[in-house]
């Protein structure tokens, strides 16, 4: 019963309407009697089209006293090709829009329209041919020859698909895959212009001009095994070594069987690290690749590509036999290497093409391998084991896979592979999103853990550069813990680095305030700081030399040199300094009418100002 008063209530509230299309609204100007039809010859089937489905019909027109008018048919002076829309895609005129729905495949009908049924209608969206009547009530006799569900490729209709068997899985060829199908061609008359459908089936690799690009664009929406026609208009029709000699025409129709292609893919996309699949493996891509770190298990030949393919290593020949295990993630083998095999299925073969800086010039490089050689590896894919899953797993479990993780990271942050180090802390920090401490002791030690990790992160994130982010991830640590000593010190040794001085004093002025321990650490940073500093204040004296070395109230005068920029001339019995914190008298002075140029510094005081500032300056007098 609570079932049925819910779907009263449902069925009670009021709906959104969906905002109607645009032939929705063209529909709703028709009023009765300005459209008739008449069966000419029943149709076949027990429903006609609708939205989505692409129609093929032959077209006559002709007033009502019978005078032609125009027809797509050879024997009345067309061209012989029918017509080709796409319900709810194309634009079409409002009688057919309405009359062919109502049609069964193979029907000839008769259509009585007025004229605001066809060409007369306001704001009709085609144009019409020259010298159409179309103030006239008229005759269209449509012919309905085929409809099916049409895939769109292209908005512009100029390249239609229909699925005459489905393929096998879900991917299709792309960019640079190498793809073997037999292909036809014909006229929209039925005529063959080119078959390749005996022999081998026609190679060619995707994005090379290879095949006409429509064609190219509707192979690139099948699966393998699946057998479709693709209809490609004039400008879609472009010459290649398929088709050296486009003509004049219209629309080709292209019945193609795709059968097999070979995944080839451009890790880096400058075309220098390339993998490509020569054997297929298990499962569906990439659903069952071993994305996430695992546990790897492959057999690989090792050879070097300019010294006549040299094999350098050979798992089955050089270990025995034994296959390769190692884990990624986590820096044990050459990045290009990890980057291909984290791409491929459990019993596939691969081979990869990988340039010096992703092979072994930032790996140690075994000793029959030269530096800057380019590398090709044969790899097997023969399984990986996905890493422990943590549900169900009680919490001092969790915490030692937790460790187990951290430790692995902190091995990498130790050999210089920072990135791959903060992988793995910020792994343990996403599963720690599932995890719930169940005692006080628990929410210690889970708290403790996870802000030693964010610190870890944070300590990554400074050996890369990224002051900014380091200080941030600090933060999280110390908006939780405000005293505490080591996201303190890792912030502030983060401020010191992006130059933000004054904060990172106070961070470790704070340190030895909430921990005396922590003195010597503190005390130490702070002279870091004192020395990071003067070293700056140095470079910015060496950079503005000239306007430092003046007494209060002394501008220093603009010269140009050889190449015409500014340089300052001094007096060279002037040694005088500032004071030791790096301050000027704030005494500004002027210079008489007649006295030297002001100080070109004073002419642009905004952009100085700035400039000191980012050097630490941050107090300064500008004359």
């Amino acid at each position: 019963m609570a079932v049925n008063e819910l779907d009263t209530e449902q069925d009670l509230a009021p709906s959104k309407k969906k905002p109607l299309s645009e032939d929705e609204k063209r529909k709703k100007k028709i009023v009765p009697g300005s459209l008739m039809k008449a069966v000419v010859r029943p149709g076949g089937g027990d429903s006609g089209p609708s939205d989505g489905d692409q129609v093929i019909y032959h077209s006559t027109v002709r007033t009502l006293d019978g005078v032609l008018v125009e027809s797509t048919r050879s024997d009345y002076g067309g061209k012989g090709t029918p017509i080709r829309h796409v319900l709810g895609k194309s634009k079409i005129l409002l009688g057919l829009l309405e009359g062919i729905p109502t049609m069964l495949k193979g029907e000839v009908a008769m259509f009585k329209m007025k004229p605001q049924m066809h060409y007369g209608e306001d704001d009709c969206p085609i144009s019409a041919p020259d010298s159409f009547p179309k103030e006239d009530e008229l005759h269209f006799e449509i012919e309905l020859i085929e409809f099916f569900k049409a895939k769109v490729v292209t908005d512009d209709l100029g390249v239609v698909k229909k699925v005459i068997n489905e393929g096998q899985g879900w991917e299709s060829p792309r960019e640079p895959y190498e793809v073997k199908a037999w292909i036809s061609a014909k006229t929209a008359t039925g005529k063959l212009i080119m078959s390749h459908t005996k022999g081998e089936p026609y190679f060619f690799t995707f994005g090379k001009s290879e095949v006409p690009k429509g064609l190219e664009m509707g192979i690139g929406t099948m699966t393998r095994e699946e057998k479709a026609v693709i209809y490609v208009t004039s400008q879609y029709l472009t010459q290649s070594p398929l088709m050296p000699v486009i003509e004049d025409y219209d629309e080709v129709q292209f019945e193609v069987e795709l059968v097999h292609f070979i995944q080839v893919r451009d890790m880096l996309g400058d075309g220098r690290l390339i993998k490509r699949r020569i054997r297929d493996g298990k499962g569906d891509f990439p659903m069952d690749c071993p994305l996430h770190d695992s546990l790897l298990r492959v057999h690989y030949k090792g050879t070097i590509v300019n010294e006549e393919n040299r094999v350098f290593y050979d798992t089955r020949v050089d270990n025995d036999g034994e296959p390769l295990e190692f884990c990624s993630g986590e820096g044990l083998v050459p990045e290009g290497f990890e980057m291909s095999v984290r791409l491929m299925l459990p019993g596939e073969i691969a081979l990869v093409s990988c340039p010096p800086d992703y092979a072994y010039d930032k790996f140690p490089r075994p000793a029959n391998v030269p530096e800057g050689a380019h590398i090709q590896w044969e790899i097997e894919l023969l399984g990986f084991e996905m890493p422990k899953d943590w549900t169900g797993l009680d919490f001092n479990s969790i915490m030692n896979e937790a460790e187990k993780i951290r430790n692995t990271g902190n091995r990498l942050f130790k050999e210089g592979k920072y990135e791959l180090a903060k992988a793995k802390y910020e792994k343990v920090l996403r599963e720690f999103n599932h995890v719930n401490p169940q005692d006080d002791e628990e929410g210690k030690i889970f708290a403790d853990t996870r802000n030693l990790l964010h610190l870890n992160v944070a300590a990554c994130y400074l050996k890369v550069g990224e002051c900014r982010k380091s200080i941030e991830t600090c933060n999280k640590v110390l908006e939780a813990k405000p005293a505490h000593v080591k996201g303190l010190y890792r912030r502030g040794m983060a401020y010191m680095a992006n130059g933000d001085f004054e904060e990172a004093r106070n961070d470790f002025k704070m340190m030895m305030k909430v921990d005396k321990s922590a003195e010597p650490d503190a005390t130490a940073a702070l002279s870091k700081l004192k020395q990071k500093e003067q070293e700056v204040e140095r470079k910015a004296r060496k950079q503005f030399k000239g306007l430092f070395d003046k007494k209060p109230g002394e501008i220093s005068e603009v010269k140009a040199d050889e190449d015409g920029n500014p340089s300052t001339s001094e007096n060279q019995d002037s040694e005088e300094h500032s004071d030791a914190d790096g301050t000027n008298s704030e005494d500004s002075h002027e210079a008489a009418p007649d006295a030297r140029p002001r100080s070109w510094i004073s002419l642009f005081w905004p952009t100085g100002k700035r400039i000191f500032e980012s050097l630490g300056l941050q107090r300064c007098t500008i004359l």
